[in-house]
């Protein structure tokens, strides 16, 4: 298969890592040597996936001037190609997870020669360390053949969120609502039909700039039976605060270059 696309999410503010997102936007926040996004940019690299749509919106320049249009992360891997939805710029302010994901089809999906475009792409949050997830094609194969709306990983829950997100069937199927819940790791799998009727009423391009959350599409696809999951069992952390970002930078032992 053509490698699909990879959308990374760094429009957040980061109100919670004040002050250091003062100044800085917090996917550029240093981790071990390197931009904390940078960890998930080697990593889609390394599966092969070298097309990227950044979203930007607080201190989104910064992001721009470190890694440009074109970046190679390591000597042995292809380099990214890098395209930007500059929220800020074209609306003022964030359009949260949804409508940012919406501004940002057209730049995922430009139309070829042949009037076609690609259906399925990657979606991952710049404030999550998953040093060991792979990004893998056969991933990708197994989505499309499974016409589901969206596939997500999930995570054992963290102690700073005890009640998780979504439940899991045995066969693989997400809940919007079960008594086990499991925390959605921020990276997911998705079809662009998801971003459209009946499930998201935003225009292609989301002229409007509508904000919106992307957890209440979700949440109806999932009681549709048409988002699967999985369980990630690797190291994870959600970098909310200032603590764990320095425990991180303290404690971890990198084993990857």
């Amino acid at each position: 298969m053509t490698p699909i696309p990879a959308m990374l999410l760094c429009a957040g503010r980061g109100e919670r890592m004040r002050p250091l997102t003062d100044a800085v936007p917090k996917p550029m926040l240093g981790l071990r040597g390197k931009p904390l996004m940078q960890w998930s940019m080697e990593a889609l690299a390394r599966g092969g996936f070298n097309r990227l749509v950044i979203n930007t919106a607080w201190r989104g320049e910064q992001i721009e001037q470190a890694f440009g249009t074109v970046f190679s992360p390591l000597p042995d891997l292809v380099p990214l190609q890098i395209d930007y939805s500059r929220e800020h710029a074209d609306f003022g302010a964030a359009l949260e997870t949804a409508g940012g994901i919406v501004r940002a089809l057209p730049r995922l999906f430009p139309v070829d020669a042949r009037g076609q475009s690609a259906e399925l792409f990657w979606v991952l949050a710049s404030d999550v360390f998953a040093p060991d997830f792979c990004f893998e094609p056969a991933a990708v194969e197994r989505f499309c053949r499974s016409g589901k709306l969206a596939h997500i990983w999930l995570v054992p829950n963290p102690q700073h969120h005890p009640g998780g997100d979504f439940g899991l069937t045995s066969d693989g199927l997400a809940l919007s609502a079960a008594t086990v819940q499991y925390t959605y790791s921020t990276i997911g799998l998705y079809s662009r039909k998801l971003f459209a009727p009946p499930w998201c009423d935003i225009a292609s391009g989301n002229p409007k700039g509508v904000k919106a959350p992307l957890a209440p599409l979700l949440r109806a696809a999932m009681d549709n039976s048409l988002v699967s999951a999985e369980m990630y069992s690797g190291a994870w952390t959600d970098i909310g605060t200032p603590e764990r970002l320095q425990e991180l930078n303290q404690t971890i032992e990198m084993d990857k270059p």
